[in-house]
């Protein structure tokens, strides 16, 4: 039986519990035979694959590239995932560009397909690469099937500082936020949109969100809401935030709330 992480509790309390506890309980995980099993067959196959149609046609191969990327619901999709790696991303029409969701974009680049003459796999660390994201996402998968909220802030952990430390200006980089649906969505909740915030113009989302960020945190520089201190403000807010609207009862969860509000936030 694969380990299952443990959380006594949602909210604040089981994050932190979770915070305190991770580097055990994702030791053991990733110490699951299962897991070393596919990790392992991963890092001895990658290097000999030239093409996305050898990629999709192992299918052991195809759910770690998959996972590493939060995909893992593409694994039956095998003509769209070899679609997507096949037409790279330098050019502007590529399938993964025209992907509202950017974890497509970053699936096909990290491979390398459809942008070099030789792709990735065959580059001496990139099986590494690979599986630690694929570690590191399985456990956040995990620990969903566990406290859905609890993937989600995990998934901002690793995915905000990411996008903070790539090129382009502050509102390319909150548009990789949007285009990101686990990170859109932990957003949207800890600033309090609304579901129907999404079907509005694009550059309107984009000015609401950095308004906003900035009342509540201070600052709507996604470069300054990446580092450690500030993006826990965040997923704190974001954490008080799913226990209010999960019904009236939780009155904890608004006595959270209100003094996260009013508790002035200083700029990362």
């Amino acid at each position: 039986m694969a380990f299952q992480p443990v959380i006594p509790a949602g909210g604040l309390v089981g994050w932190r519990f979770l915070q305190q506890t991770r580097p055990a309980q994702e030791a053991a995980f990733r110490d699951a035979p299962a897991i070393q099993r596919d990790t392992a067959y991963f890092a001895e196959r990658i290097g000999q694959i030239d093409s996305a149609a050898e990629l999709v046609s192992d299918r052991r191969l195809l759910s770690v590239a998959l996972g590493a990327f939060g995909l893992q619901d593409d694994i039956n999709n095998r003509y769209f995932v070899q679609r997507m790696l096949d037409d790279g991303t330098i050019k502007p029409d590529a399938l993964a560009n025209r992907m509202a969701d950017d974890r497509y974009k970053s699936f096909s680049r990290a491979f390398g397909f459809g942008d070099f003459a030789v792709p990735r796999t065959k580059l001496s660390d990139f099986a590494d690469e690979i599986v630690n994201r694929y570690l590191s996402k399985s456990f956040e998968v995990a620990v969903g099937d566990q406290q859905e909220d609890m993937r989600l802030a995990l998934n901002a952990q690793s995915e905000l500082p990411r996008i903070a430390s790539e090129s382009g200006t502050n509102d390319t980089k909150w548009f990789r936020v949007m285009g990101n649906a686990p990170l859109r969505k932990l957003f949207e909740v800890a600033l309090g949109l609304p579901e129907s915030f999404g079907q509005i113009d694009l550059d309107k989302q984009l000015e609401i969100f950095r308004d906003k960020a900035a009342r509540q945190f201070g600052t709507g520089e996604i470069d300054e809401i990446a580092t450690p201190e500030m993006l826990d403000r965040v997923v704190q807010r974001f954490l008080v935030r799913t226990q209010v609207d999960t019904g009236p009862a939780n009155i904890a969860g608004s006595i959270a709330l209100t003094l996260l509000q009013s508790a002035p936030i200083g700029r990362g």
